[in-house]
């Protein structure tokens, strides 16, 4: 018996919905990236976890063969109208409906009226004051860490070659273009912390409709436009379980810490962090499936996510990801203090990706990332200052006399990394497409 059948139901309803991209998919099979065979080797490292008892656990490894085949039954379909409107025009209305509605879009497609009302249509257990509270802590993050470590952590989502292939088809991480994508990433986490992002006509609603958009543009271009995707290799392009570590990293990290200190349960702080991420991943379409309540919940989901993903990691693949994300110039002039201020966060997201590696020096560099020496001084001078202004934030950001004075100093912390970070497009060229 199925433990997620409407889930499932939504997998098997991409062939019906979308025939001539999903219909040469077999849906009752598993790809070849997915595997419970204990004698393969997963991208789950020793140090993290066991992976015996997940591979155990029917339940669980079911949930992610499922999600490892589910792209966007509501984005999708609207992205597979490029043909006929161009990538320009998709964007052009989906911001417009989400500006002034979609009703004011001349001749709206259905298939625009039905993304757009997936995303209107409010879960059953969103708290929106919860929400609120939740971003108002994250933004501290977004203040004050996140412009240190956001290469780090976009480099660990190029680990796997199976999750990273997407990426490598559409063009945009070679040369300015990776710039641009890991700026246009860090816009994104840090815009949707503002007040009211993530209400009806936030920025960050908008903002999640847009990367949905994107990342439906990489299914449709992968399946319909590319030569190098084997469906029965890979599965389905970025498949919502390959989405759920990027949006639940911070709870992840989070979980973590609590279960490393004892704790069953999260602390009001973190149940509000909690509520915040979950709808910001509702908005860009995760199912509620992958979206635990609990930290134990949410370790097991990324535990058993890579505990089922083949372990493999491609040079030509993924270590040309990694060296263009990492040689990527992502400040907005080249004054003196620009380029310190690169090196210095280059240091940091190298050391930051280390602990991706588990510490090893050795394996980070087998995947072209080194730590050296002038790494470390700068990480050195720079941390107390670094730290020590996040952990002052978080503390007044939790006094009733100071939250506001601080609250507002994070604000316009976000705001001044959303200018550096620059005006976000959220597209993806086709034409780079192998057999475009």
């Amino acid at each position: 018996m199925s433990h997620y059948p409407e889930l499932a139901d939504r997998v098997r309803s991409q062939r019906a919905l979308q025939p001539d991209l999903y219909g040469s998919i077999d849906f009752d099979e598993s790809p070849f990236r997915f595997t419970v065979d204990p004698g393969d080797k997963s991208s789950l490292p020793g140090w993290v976890a066991d992976r015996e008892p997940l591979l155990a656990d029917a339940r669980v490894v079911e949930l992610m063969r499922t999600a490892t085949m589910l792209g966007d039954v509501v984005a999708d379909p609207y992205a597979a109208l490029a043909p006929r409107y161009g990538v320009p025009g998709l964007i052009g209305m989906l911001r417009r409906a989400c500006h002034t509605g979609v009703d004011s879009v001349p001749d709206a497609p259905a298939e625009l009226r039905q993304f757009l009302a997936a995303m209107e249509a409010t879960p059953e257990w969103l708290d929106m004051e919860l929400v609120e509270e939740g971003a108002r802590h994250s933004r501290i993050g977004a203040a004050f860490l996140s412009p240190f470590l956001i290469r780090g952590a976009f480099l660990a989502t190029f680990l796997n070659t199976y999750a990273a292939l997407p990426m490598t088809l559409t063009g945009a991480l070679s040369g300015r273009r990776a710039a641009r994508r890991v700026n246009e990433t860090a816009s994104f986490f840090a815009i949707t912390t503002l007040p009211g992002a993530l209400e009806r006509h936030g920025a960050g609603f908008e903002a999640a409709a847009m990367v949905r958009l994107m990342h439906s543009m990489v299914r449709y271009n992968a399946l319909a436009r590319s030569d190098r995707w084997d469906a029965d290799v890979f599965g389905v392009p970025l498949p919502q379980v390959d989405q759920m570590p990027a949006g639940l990293i911070n709870m992840y990290l989070l979980a973590t810490l609590a279960t490393r200190r004892g704790r069953t349960e999260f602390s009001s702080r973190e149940r509000a962090i909690l509520e915040f991420s979950r709808y910001r991943c509702f908005l860009l379409g995760l199912p509620e499936e992958l979206l635990p309540t609990t930290a134990e919940g949410i370790l097991e989901v990324f535990h058993a996510r890579a505990a089922v993903l083949r372990d493999d990691f491609d040079d030509a693949t993924c270590g040309a990801l990694v060296r263009s994300t990492m040689a990527a110039y992502l400040r907005p002039g080249r004054s003196r203090f620009d380029r310190a201020a690169d090196a210095v966060e280059k240091s940091w997201s190298r050391v930051f990706f280390l602990g991706f590696c588990g510490g090893n020096r050795k394996a980070a560099a087998a995947m072209s990332v080194t730590l050296t020496f002038p790494d470390l001084a700068r990480v050195g001078v720079t941390a107390p200052f670094v730290i020590l202004r996040f952990l002052l934030a978080t503390i007044a950001s939790q006094r009733p006399a100071l939250r506001r004075a601080a609250d507002t100093y994070a604000i316009r912390r976000v705001r001044r990394q959303l200018a550096i970070y620059g005006n976000a497009e959220y597209t993806t060229d086709s034409r780079t497409y192998p057999g475009s």
